[in-house]
């Protein structure tokens, strides 16, 4: 029996190295960057670090837009003359809604596509192509690939701690009030993507307790279950981010680390300077 070829497709939220999509043959359809209403493709027009620098230095709008549809049945039209089917792996379905025009478009090509709502974005859903990468090359079918990393899914773990409130106030995540009572008392909220959504998970007073607070999680996770690396993500911080990973290094020797840029749709909310901790449970 001949094996199906399968093609990869996902988007720019999945932070995958330029190497790494060239090596798998990936196709990547980037998510929009609006800044004062002109239009951007992410990783194409503008990167995650111009972003930020405009972002820190210039006052205005900034916001994401998810791909035309039109954007995925240009692609799905090109796929399905050489393809027998794809594996779509998109970023959250609640936070953007490119997994819908993704399935949308391939229906519309009558382009056979097994489609995943990975219920995050970032670091995590990079671990979920790669994942379902080594899979197909172990000889699983797409069927089979797509019932394991749904069943993943439930074992990612991203958080992120802003460094203000600015950016959540902006785009109406907080009040005002809300904002101006975490500058007076230094309160850090740290935030978490799970069940495809952003939650609140706690606050902390300060900086270094927020930092515990993250390392507390993943030794949580340590306890119960393996974890083989972890992602320090940051917006346009990368001082402290390499203290962070240093620290990890230091307090989880075992474990392996990754600095990443923190995604612009994340960081369009939560601003520059946002540190977070990223890893997956297997």
């Amino acid at each position: 029996m001949t094996k199906a070829k399968i093609a990869w497709i996902t988007d720019t939220t999945a932070s995958l190295s330029k190497e790494f999509i060239e090596q798998n043959h990936i196709h990547v359809i980037p998510l929009h960057i609006v800044i004062n209403d002109e239009f951007y493709k992410e990783t194409i027009d503008i990167s995650e670090q111009e972003f930020y620098k405009r972002m820190q230095n210039e006052e205005g709008k900034f916001q994401t837009s998810q791909p035309s549809i039109n954007d995925f049945v240009e692609l799905y039209n090109q796929l399905k003359e050489e393809y027998d089917c794809g594996i779509a792996i998109h970023a959250s379905s609640i936070l953007t809604g490119t997994y819908q025009s993704s399935v949308m478009a391939a229906g519309m090509e009558d382009f056979k596509l097994f489609a995943i709502d990975s219920q995050t974005g970032s670091y995590p859903l990079s671990y979920l192509i790669k994942k379902g990468i080594e899979l197909i090359d172990r000889g699983l079918d797409a069927g089979e690939v797509v019932t394991q990393l749904n069943a993943l899914r439930e074992y990612t773990r991203l958080y992120l701690v802003p460094s203000n409130l600015d950016q959540l106030h902006k785009s109406g995540r907080v009040s005002g009030s809300q904002k101006l009572l975490a500058s007076l008392f230094n309160i850090k909220p740290i935030l978490a993507i799970e069940d495809g959504a952003a939650k609140i998970k706690d606050k902390v007073r300060t900086e270094k307790k927020a930092i515990a607070w993250l390392v507390n999680k993943l030794k949580e996770d340590l306890e119960t279950k393996s974890v083989r690396k972890v992602a320090i993500v940051h917006a346009n911080e990368i001082k402290k981010a390499t203290e962070l990973e240093k620290y990890i290094n230091e307090t989880i020797p075992a474990i392996e680390t990754e600095i990443l840029m923190l995604i612009t749709v994340a960081g369009v909310h939560t601003g520059v300077g946002t540190l977070g901790l990223s890893w997956v449970c297997e």
